[in-house]
């Protein structure tokens, strides 16, 4: 009886291959050949499922995607704001690796039409992602205006994102539990300046209207 083969399965294992072999030769390095042969597949396999390695790049985009947005839903194990956006940050080896491959991902994009457009699309459905969680973990979030959340929102995937190009430069600098601290400190004064900031928009208004 033939295999059965789980075609999207093999689709995600040679993606993930290919996360591994950019976070550690580079993008230029992680050439097909060399993809293939990570994986244990002959080339002609790898041109079965992917046209180009361009292709399998996106993949493994699309498939990192998905896995931080497994790791940010909320569940019983992360209560809270802290733990959640702490699922985004390079604290482990698989998380290393996942922002090690973003890194060179990013250094190949600004000369790359498509790449530009894929990650336009991604850092909107990063932000998505976010405000998920701040919507979750702060009860306050949907009383600050519209204009605050956003700048809170961004400022939060800024940091995030420099956090990640600073331990993938320099990983020693930057163990688990100075990630994790930073990023508290980051989130107690975003939703302190939010508050002052929902605050005094809420006495102009006052003002505004007793003017009026």
């Amino acid at each position: 009886m033939p295999k059965i083969v789980d075609h999207e399965q093999r689709r995600d294992e040679i993606a993930l291959v290919a996360c591994r072999v950019v976070a550690q030769y580079g993008f230029e390095q992680a050439t097909v050949a060399r993809i293939a042969r990570e994986a244990g597949y002959t080339t002609g396999m790898i041109a079965h499922y992917f046209d180009t390695k361009q292709d399998i790049i996106i993949a493994a985009l699309r498939l990192i995607l998905r896995r931080i947005e497994e790791r940010l839903t909320p569940n019983a194990e992360h209560a809270d704001l802290l733990t959640l956006l702490g699922e985004a940050l390079p604290v482990d080896d698989t998380r290393f690796t996942e922002c090690a491959f973003w890194i060179a991902f990013w250094g190949q994009m600004p000369s790359d039409r498509r790449l530009k457009r894929i990650n336009g699309w991604l850092h909107r459905e990063y932000l998505r992602l976010f405000e998920r969680c701040l919507a979750r973990g702060w009860s306050e979030w949907r009383d600050w205006p519209p204009s605050v959340r956003d700048q809170v929102l961004r400022s939060v995937m800024t940091f995030i994102n420099g956090i990640t190009a600073s331990t993938v430069a320099s990983r020693s600098d930057w163990p688990a539990t100075r990630q994790t601290e930073q990023l508290r400190l980051q989130l107690e004064l975003l939703r302190a300046w939010a508050a002052a900031g929902a605050a005094a928009a809420g006495v102009v208004r006052r003002v505004r209207r007793v003017s009026a």
